[in-house]
């Protein structure tokens, strides 16, 4: 985020004392500290003093090594008490869609599965009928795949077998056959962290499904931009899918998202990568 206006450059650069060491995630030597901000020892030192007197960072007396204080938790509550995740959706959806024309949709996991919250309606003619509750699919569409690749597997398990068994006498297949080609499409969607449709399942029309994770590094919901296929491309590299996954992908770091803290359910952070198949 760019923030306009002029600041005070001694807090900007002490600051990237804070992000080193949130970014280690662990009690931290002075000297690495110091060369993941891209400042000397001494210097780091004299603002790690500052932060010890304010009680956002602590010093192990043991080890010597420092990590994030009491006010820095205290900051931190505050942040999570006054966060509305679905509210923040909703803001970052209404403004893809204004920006780009694309439907987009909020879904969580429901009772019967992938379920619509939130609809924010196309600017480009998109012949799709979705509405608050209705379900996605987990086989036949984006927001579904994702699911089913990134939610837990006790959740998916009893619907993913029965859309499957349905998927698999459709289209005449083998049950082992159509069990291995789902595992690697969840496989790789789970590798690059997001899922795609061309086409499917209406013709002409495309779509990129994004998670939105929060501070418990687990999926709360998906995001997902529909549009058509002369509008939303989503090809390898496409510079218009790249900006909605990245958009979306700074909601989660807003939640508290951090991938590395990340489970069975997490995902990587959604990269522009290979295109998944519809």
């Amino acid at each position: 985020m760019t923030v306009e206006g002029r600041g005070v450059q001694s807090i900007e650069v002490g600051g990237r004392i804070l992000v080193a060491l949130i970014e280690f995630g662990q009690p931290t030597m002075l000297r690495d500290l110091a060369a993941r901000a891209g400042m000397t020892s001494a210097q780091a030192h004299a603002y790690l003093v500052s932060y010890r007197k304010l009680g956002l960072v602590e010093q192990d007396p043991a080890s010597g090594r420092y990590f994030l204080g009491p006010l820095a938790l205290q900051l931190g509550l505050v942040r999570m008490r006054g966060t509305d995740p679905l509210r923040m959706a909703s803001t970052v959806a209404t403004d893809i869609s204004e920006k780009t024309g694309y439907m987009v949709t909020v879904s969580v996991w429901g009772p019967h599965g992938p379920t619509i919250i939130q609809v924010h309606e196309a600017i480009y003619p998109v012949h799709v009928n979705l509405r608050a509750g209705a379900l996605y699919t987990l086989t036949g569409t984006a927001t579904g795949r994702l699911f089913a690749a990134l939610y837990p597997l006790e959740s998916v398990r009893t619907l993913l077998a029965r859309e499957m068994r349905a998927e698999q006498k459709g289209q005449h297949l083998p049950s082992a056959k159509s069990r291995q080609a789902f595992a690697e499409d969840f496989e790789e969607i789970r590798r690059q962290g997001y899922a795609t449709t061309e086409g499917v399942p209406v013709p002409g029309i495309n779509a990129v499904s994004v998670p939105v994770f929060d501070q418990s590094q687990k999926m709360q919901f998906a995001m997902t931009a529909i549009g058509p296929n002369s509008e939303l491309d989503v090809r390898p590299g496409s510079a218009n899918m790249l900006a909605v996954i990245e958009t979306i992908n700074r909601l989660s770091d807003q939640l508290g998202y951090r991938p590395d803290l990340g489970n069975r359910t997490a995902a990587p952070k959604p990269k522009a990568r290979a295109r998944q198949k519809a």
